[in-house]
């Protein structure tokens, strides 16, 4: 027995599984995944959503890592020295290298943080604690550099 009739095709043309930026807003904004579902999973520590803290440190670290390669560029064209060996190595290379692999490690590293935010660091200290040290460290260091080059001019 054959069917004669053709069943008409009602599924809709965009998939659910498409990446679109709807997605990423949905999921920053209504991520379903905020604790363990079960007390058993305190030990898994990826989850889908992190708070918007470590958003925070995490895009301030990367805007002063970026200022700090600016600034650095601005105090060694005046008479300074780059003091770190590996950095002033790749900038004998040229700016443009030693800026993107500055940002590029402060990025990796960054996402490394992010990533394991919820674990721990020696059973004592949660990872993400590392990203505000970051973030404070870094806004000295670009404060200092700030004082350096206004004592310049």
């Amino acid at each position: 027995m054959e069917i004669s009739h053709v069943i008409p095709d009602k599924r809709a043309e965009a998939s659910r599984r498409e990446f679109t930026w709807r997605t990423v807003l949905y999921g920053f904004l209504r991520s379903r995944r905020r604790k363990h579902r079960r007390s058993l999973d305190d030990e898994v520590i990826f989850l889908d959503w992190h708070h918007p803290w470590l958003f925070f440190l995490s895009t301030g670290t990367m805007l002063l890592s970026c200022a700090d390669a600016f600034l650095t560029l601005q105090l060694i064209e005046r008479g300074m020295v780059e003091v770190n060996p590996v950095m002033n190595a790749v900038m004998a290379q040229s700016t443009a290298l030693f800026t993107s692999t500055k940002l590029a490690m402060t990025g990796f590293g960054i996402f490394v943080l992010v990533f394991l935010a919820k674990s721990r660091f020696l059973n004592r200290f949660r990872t993400g604690v590392f990203l505000t040290v970051f973030f404070s460290c870094y806004a000295c260091l670009v404060c200092y550099e700030l004082v350096s080059l206004f004592r310049m001019m």
